[in-house]
């Protein structure tokens, strides 16, 4: 039987397991993906400990499988689906977990992987990179214009970097002293973060923030803008930043930003920055890495076929 890697009641690691699964049957508008890698993401551990996304209401139904981005082969597809066959190769946000053999994937969520793209790189795009570019979209500062970035050395916050640069921004990114070098690597202004980087930003003047922080970073983050219509935050609840004047990011999740995204990577303009990669078999290692802050850029999952 297929395997996965499951939290079986929220927690800790303590939780975490590994399980035999069903392979799925994809229903209506779905597609039976053959995994090849998953992306990892601070979500993931979040999800473990009890985080729900804005909308979700519903308790899970135990045991959960990790993971919300994946690449992969289709081998089946649901009723209503046209523009998939089996045995493309595609990439999208999983319906039920992406640290497995097999998922589901909702045929409005997926695209075609480009030949040129590894399952490794693509696997790394339908969350972080796909998040990163519907901010910067959301923002719709015009070239020349400074953006700045909270959280700029992780997963979303490089991406958002590269995004804002594509389109000719100026990108101020907020990250730990460690985190210099990447963050400079990547075309910002380095600003170290902790306790006075607010201060030490001021002077950069940001037209713009995308935070991916929230709390405290936040709330300071804001005291650096005029227009608080131009503070997004993907870090932070809802109530939080409306108190601010400013607005969560607005997620397009479709097909069509995993396509432009995609094309960003092909194109040279972004890159995933894929620090670490882990057999299924120690997808407990990789969420570790990222759940203890010492990722730098993207973990990947490599399941073998």
């Amino acid at each position: 039987m297929p395997k996965a890697y499951v939290f079986t009641r929220y927690g800790g690691p303590e939780t975490e397991a590994f399980v035999d699964v069903d392979r799925p049957s994809p229903g209506p508008g779905l597609l039976l993906v053959a995994v090849r890698a998953a992306g990892v993401n601070p979500v993931d551990w979040k999800q473990r400990n009890g985080f729900r996304r804005p909308g979700e209401h519903e308790e899970p139904v135990f045991p959960v499988v990790f993971g919300n981005e994946v690449s992969g082969v289709v081998e089946g597809i649901g009723d209503g689906v046209d523009e998939f066959a089996v045995g493309d190769e595609v990439f999208g946000t999983a319906l039920a977990g992406g640290y497995t053999e097999y998922t589901l994937v909702p045929a409005s969520v997926a695209a075609h992987k480009p030949a040129e793209l590894p399952h490794t790189v693509a696997a790394t795009l339908p969350v972080a990179a796909a998040t990163a570019y519907d901010g910067v979209r959301q923002l719709g500062l015009p070239p020349g214009a400074t953006l700045l970035v909270t959280g700029a050395g992780g997963g979303v916050g490089a991406a958002a970097v590269q995004i804002a640069r594509a389109v000719g921004l100026r990108v101020v990114g907020v990250a730990s002293a460690g985190k210099k070098d990447f963050v400079e690597s990547l075309g910002a202004v380095h600003v170290p973060s902790g306790p006075g980087w607010a201060e030490r930003a001021r002077a950069t003047a940001p037209d713009g923030v995308y935070d991916l922080v929230g709390g405290r970073v936040l709330a300071e983050a804001a005291e650096l803008l005029t227009d608080r219509s131009k503070l997004i935050t993907a870090g932070a609840p809802e109530e939080d930043v409306r108190r601010l004047g400013g607005a969560r990011v607005v997620r397009a999740r479709n097909g069509a930003v995993l396509a432009e995204v995609a094309r960003l990577v092909v194109a040279g303009d972004l890159d995933p920055h894929i620090t670490e990669t882990f057999p299924l078999e120690r997808a407990g290692d990789a969420l570790r890495t990222v759940e203890e802050g010492h990722a730098r850029g993207k973990t990947v999952i490599e399941v073998a076929r």
